[in-house]
């Protein structure tokens, strides 16, 4: 697996920091869609991203955190790589917006209330 070094925008960042430290609380589609991203891309880069934690188990953050920083610093050999990294976006811009509404929930909600 190859790696290029990079810094990180500050939008990316902004989008670390909005996502949640807990699950994202995906509709069954979402959770279909995103989880299949990453299985394809922990397949066709040969590693596994969250050892030991099932899907419904992973971080918010911590999973946009690496889509971005896949999408930034893999470089796709193969054909199963090319496709699986050209996914990345449309799947950062889907947990993305899930963060954005998660976010705007919670300040839509009375104070003290859950």
């Amino acid at each position: 697996m190859t790696q290029r070094d990079y810094i990180p925008e500050l939008s990316e960042v902004r989008m670390v920091r909005r996502a949640p430290e807990r699950p994202f609380p995906f509709a069954d589609e979402d959770r279909a869609y995103v989880s299949g991203r990453l299985r394809d891309v922990e397949t066709a880069f040969g590693f596994t991203a969250f050892p030991g934690l099932a899907f419904d188990q992973i971080p918010a953050r911590a999973l946009i955190s690496h889509f971005i920083e896949w999408w930034r610093t893999l470089e796709p050999r193969t054909p199963a790589q090319v496709e699986a990294h050209a996914q990345l976006p449309a799947a950062i811009r889907l947990l993305d917006t899930v963060s954005t509404w998660l976010e705007e929930q919670a300040q839509r909600r009375p104070p003290g209330a859950r």
